[in-house]
């Protein structure tokens, strides 16, 4: 995979590993890594032979939120001689297209997990609740830092934070621009668990998202799929999408495959996802 500004990319077998490389700029996130990113995870997505990602990051602080170049050259809703109607249509392309960038995570095919050290901030805490899992350094804080510079926060922290941790400590973040620290994270669900340092959160990471690779692609996918639905619809809903899932998806030889396995005292081999190709 080519070299990209923002991103280190690296694969440990089944595992990939996207970790934030502009540590002396405290990962912030530059017009370039809304438009990379997109562009890893659905490759890596579509490629069928990734299992599960790790989202990283290097130096000591995970991601400082949005860059203020971002809101440069006219800002994101363009020139400001553009009239004012066309101007902020614009913008709300311009917003959705950011809203996109994580929105990716959530939708690959794969589970997504993020490993947080130090400081998460503003657009941050939108990605990483945009993942599936989240794990933390004992130093990790996290901040929905929109309020505190007089905006709502509009690329997903809104929409998902309430549906991991309980309502009302979401909006007590979301109105006070408060710090939320990693025990207290870990407390409340934001973060499945807490590691001394950043070695060993990495290395859990990686172990957890390693034993996730080891299972059926299929049947991995198809639990994202049903629990992300599920998040969003009712019970019913929810039943009536897995059976039609399982009338499509559901074959036997991953299961066979799994109890053969088993009988024979080794561990199953799985076929990768086949390859996407955007209908192409």
């Amino acid at each position: 995979m080519s070299e990209y500004d923002c991103f280190d990319i690296t694969q440990h077998g089944k595992v990939a590993q996207i970790s934030l490389s502009r540590p002396d700029e405290l990962n912030t996130m530059t017009p370039a890594f809304w438009r990379d990113l997109p562009l890893i995870v659905n490759e890596l997505s579509d490629r069928g032979d990734v299992r599960a990602i790790v989202v990283s990051s290097t130096g000591k602080h995970f991601s400082a939120g949005m860059d203020l170049s971002v809101f440069s050259g006219g800002g994101l809703g363009g020139p400001g001689d553009v009239e004012v109607g066309r101007q902020r249509a614009n913008l709300r392309a311009n917003v959705l297209h950011l809203q996109e960038t994580f929105t990716c995570l959530e939708r690959a095919r794969m589970p997504v997990l993020a490993a947080i050290q130090g400081g998460c901030i503003g657009g941050a805490v939108d990605m990483v609740t945009a993942c599936d899992m989240r794990y933390a350094t004992a130093d990790a804080f996290f901040c929905i830092q929109e309020i505190n510079i007089g905006m709502t926060a509009d690329v997903g922290t809104l929409q998902r934070l309430p549906k991991i941790i309980p309502a009302g400590v979401a909006r007590e973040l979301a109105y006070t621009g408060d710090r939320m620290s990693a025990e207290r994270a870990r407390d409340v669900g934001l973060v499945n668990d807490v590691f001394a340092t950043q070695a060993d959160m990495i290395e859990a990471t990686m172990d957890i998202a390693g034993r996730i690779a080891a299972q059926s692609p299929l049947a991995v996918w198809g639990t994202k799929e049903m629990l992300t639905y599920s998040r969003d619809h009712n019970v019913a809903d929810s039943l009536d999408h897995i059976a039609t899932w399982q009338t499509g998806m559901f074959q036997p030889a991953d299961m066979s495959e799994a109890f053969s396995a088993k009988a024979q005292g080794r561990d199953p081999v799985y076929e990768d996802l086949a390859p996407l190709n955007n209908g192409l």
